[in-house]
């Protein structure tokens, strides 16, 4: 078990299924050298006029070419999108890690304040694994909001839940400490998690959210892990709209 963790936890798919082009949205390929000197592949699709900027960090599987949806929905609500790869998926370099998907978001935050956008202009935007990464990210360099989505507080939590027995006789490789990064971000904060989740019980995300300091918004979706964001429209996309609108109306 100590071995598998990696396979267990990581799911990277190498081959771009799609591009923002198929889905009518224009975009560029970005490329990103991380601290580490790992070369990673992403996509940044403008937004005409519009000064705010998300960064998006996906979950423990796939790739940047199963986001269609999502990109969709934050270029409807007037965002510049900043969508990356971490090491070993996709495009990019690399083999995924803990510390090596933490320093993937931090090249791809930098990228985002070389293009002139300040902190409280940078909303970002993590689901499941993706989650962990972005409130660490955010307690780092403190962006203008956070959006945490279908997370979970800890692997230790996590994996205590999916493997009751096993998870005390196992040493975990990773921390994922959701609920300990979250609690050092000092702007808004978003979290978003369905009760039906399949995947992260619904009650680690609202210890994330518990963990959170104010200003705090709980939304409770519908449906399953992977689709309950467009099986809860038009109510996701309304409350995304509501909680971004506060964080620009804030500053």
């Amino acid at each position: 078990m100590f071995f598998q963790q990696p396979s267990i936890t990581f799911y990277p798919f190498e081959e771009l299924v799609a591009t923002p082009a198929d889905w009518q949205l224009a975009y560029e390929d970005v490329s990103l050298t991380t601290a580490d000197s790992v070369k990673i592949h992403g996509w940044y699709l403008p937004h005409t006029g519009s000064k705010k900027a998300l960064l998006f960090l996906h979950g423990n599987g796939g790739n940047i070419s199963h986001r269609g949806e999502s990109l969709a929905i934050f270029h409807r609500l007037g965002f510049n999108v900043l969508i990356i790869d971490y090491r070993g998926y996709g495009s990019s370099e690399g083999s995924p890690s803990e510390t090596g998907l933490f320093n993937d978001a931090l090249a791809a935050w930098q990228y985002l304040t070389q293009r002139g956008f300040a902190a409280n202009d940078i909303v970002v935007f993590g689901r499941s694994l993706g989650g962990s990464i972005a409130a660490k990210l955010a307690a780092e360099v403190q962006p203008g909001g956070l959006i945490l989505e279908s997370t979970f507080s800890s692997a230790r939590d996590l994996a205590n839940m999916l493997f009751p027995v096993l998870s005390h006789m196992v040493i975990l490789r990773y921390d994922f400490a959701t609920a300990q990064y979250v609690k050092q971000v000092q702007g808004p904060v978003m979290v978003v998690h369905s009760p039906e989740d399949d995947v992260i019980p619904f009650h680690l995300g609202e210890k994330v959210f518990q963990a959170a300091n104010q200003p705090k918004f709980f939304t409770r979706i519908s449906g399953d892990h992977n689709y309950g964001f467009i099986q809860s429209q038009p109510v996701y996309e309304q409350s995304l709209k509501a909680f971004t609108d506060k964080v620009y109306d804030s500053r």
